[in-house]
Protein backbone atom coordinates (compact mmCIF):
# COMPACT_ATOMS: atom_id res chain seq x y z
CA UNK A 1 0.00 0.00 0.00
CA UNK A 2 1.61 3.34 -0.80
CA UNK A 3 -0.29 4.98 1.48
CA UNK A 4 -1.00 3.26 4.72
CA UNK A 5 -1.68 6.38 7.15
CA UNK A 6 -4.87 7.02 4.86
CA UNK A 7 -6.29 3.66 5.54
CA UNK A 8 -6.69 4.63 9.14
CA UNK A 9 -8.86 7.51 8.08
CA UNK A 10 -10.76 5.52 5.74
CA UNK A 11 -14.63 7.22 5.47
CA UNK A 12 -13.87 10.37 6.76
CA UNK A 13 -14.09 13.59 4.96
CA UNK A 14 -11.54 15.07 3.04
CA UNK A 15 -11.48 18.21 4.74
CA UNK A 16 -11.01 16.82 8.27
CA UNK A 17 -7.99 14.98 7.00
CA UNK A 18 -4.01 17.25 7.38
CA UNK A 19 -2.62 18.97 4.99
CA UNK A 20 -0.05 15.91 4.30
CA UNK A 21 -2.83 13.73 4.36
CA UNK A 22 -4.90 15.39 1.76
CA UNK A 23 -2.01 15.47 -0.20
CA UNK A 24 -1.70 11.84 -0.43
CA UNK A 25 -5.29 11.24 -1.15
CA UNK A 26 -5.09 14.08 -4.05
CA UNK A 27 -2.08 11.78 -5.38
CA UNK A 28 -3.89 8.44 -4.49
CA UNK A 29 -6.95 9.75 -6.69
CA UNK A 30 -4.78 10.86 -9.63
CA UNK A 31 -3.31 7.21 -9.67
CA UNK A 32 -6.70 5.22 -9.89
CA UNK A 33 -6.53 7.04 -13.38
CA UNK A 34 -3.81 4.67 -14.38
CA UNK A 35 -1.62 7.92 -15.72
CA UNK A 36 0.92 7.63 -18.01
CA UNK A 37 2.34 10.53 -16.20
CA UNK A 38 2.26 12.43 -13.14
CA UNK A 39 2.14 15.87 -12.44
CA UNK A 40 3.09 17.32 -9.04
CA UNK A 41 3.57 20.90 -8.44
CA UNK A 42 4.59 21.65 -4.95
CA UNK A 43 2.97 18.98 -3.24
CA UNK A 44 5.28 19.03 -0.06
CA UNK A 45 4.02 22.97 0.21
CA UNK A 46 3.44 23.80 4.03
CA UNK A 47 3.85 20.13 5.14
CA UNK A 48 5.08 18.85 8.10
CA UNK A 49 8.85 17.24 7.87
CA UNK A 50 7.20 13.51 8.31
CA UNK A 51 5.01 14.10 5.76
CA UNK A 52 7.28 15.46 3.39
CA UNK A 53 9.43 12.36 3.78
CA UNK A 54 5.96 10.56 3.56
CA UNK A 55 5.28 11.99 0.13
CA UNK A 56 9.03 11.18 -0.90
CA UNK A 57 9.26 7.80 -0.53
CA UNK A 58 5.68 7.78 -2.60
CA UNK A 59 7.31 9.36 -5.22
CA UNK A 60 10.13 7.14 -5.34
CA UNK A 61 7.55 4.26 -5.38
CA UNK A 62 5.08 5.72 -7.53
CA UNK A 63 8.75 6.15 -10.03
CA UNK A 64 9.97 2.83 -9.58
CA UNK A 65 6.76 1.16 -10.84
CA UNK A 66 7.29 2.64 -14.45
CA UNK A 67 5.02 5.53 -14.10
CA UNK A 68 6.91 9.17 -15.06
CA UNK A 69 6.94 12.04 -12.41
CA UNK A 70 7.06 15.59 -13.26
CA UNK A 71 7.78 17.21 -10.21
CA UNK A 72 7.83 20.81 -9.77
CA UNK A 73 9.87 21.49 -5.82
CA UNK A 74 11.30 24.31 -4.52
CA UNK A 75 12.79 21.95 -1.93
CA UNK A 76 16.00 21.96 -4.26
CA UNK A 77 17.77 19.25 -2.78
CA UNK A 78 14.79 17.18 -2.07
CA UNK A 79 14.05 17.20 -5.47
CA UNK A 80 17.15 17.18 -7.29
CA UNK A 81 17.76 13.93 -4.82
CA UNK A 82 14.48 12.05 -6.22
CA UNK A 83 15.06 13.22 -9.88
CA UNK A 84 16.28 11.19 -12.49
CA UNK A 85 16.79 14.12 -14.69
CA UNK A 86 16.56 17.63 -13.44
CA UNK A 87 15.96 20.90 -15.20
CA UNK A 88 16.34 23.96 -13.63
CA UNK A 89 14.63 27.11 -14.73
CA UNK A 90 15.16 31.06 -14.48
CA UNK A 91 12.32 33.28 -15.02
CA UNK A 92 11.07 30.90 -17.52
CA UNK A 93 13.35 30.22 -19.06
CA UNK A 94 15.69 26.40 -19.21
CA UNK A 95 19.37 27.26 -17.98
CA UNK A 96 20.56 23.79 -17.31
CA UNK A 97 19.61 20.03 -17.65
CA UNK A 98 21.30 16.71 -15.96
CA UNK A 99 20.97 13.83 -13.47
CA UNK A 100 18.74 15.07 -10.68
CA UNK A 101 21.96 14.45 -8.53
CA UNK A 102 24.36 15.86 -10.58
CA UNK A 103 22.70 18.95 -10.58
CA UNK A 104 23.70 19.46 -6.94
CA UNK A 105 27.35 19.43 -7.96
CA UNK A 106 27.01 22.19 -10.05
CA UNK A 107 28.86 25.51 -8.77
CA UNK A 108 25.93 27.69 -10.07
CA UNK A 109 23.20 26.28 -8.16
CA UNK A 110 25.17 26.11 -4.90
CA UNK A 111 25.48 29.95 -5.47
CA UNK A 112 22.29 30.23 -6.40
CA UNK A 113 20.89 28.39 -2.62
CA UNK A 114 23.84 28.60 -0.84
CA UNK A 115 23.40 27.04 2.81
CA UNK A 116 20.84 24.90 1.27
CA UNK A 117 22.35 22.97 -1.30
CA UNK A 118 25.47 21.05 0.35
CA UNK A 119 29.09 20.84 -0.75
CA UNK A 120 29.78 17.92 -3.33
CA UNK A 121 31.36 16.43 -0.44
CA UNK A 122 27.68 16.40 1.73
CA UNK A 123 25.97 14.85 -1.46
Amino acid sequence: MLFPSLRARLGAQAASLSGGEQQMLVIARALMTAPRLLMLDEPRSGLAPIMVDNLATANRAINASGMAVLLVEQNVVLALQLAGRGCVMESGRLVMEDHGTGLLAYPRIREAYPGVVPSTREV
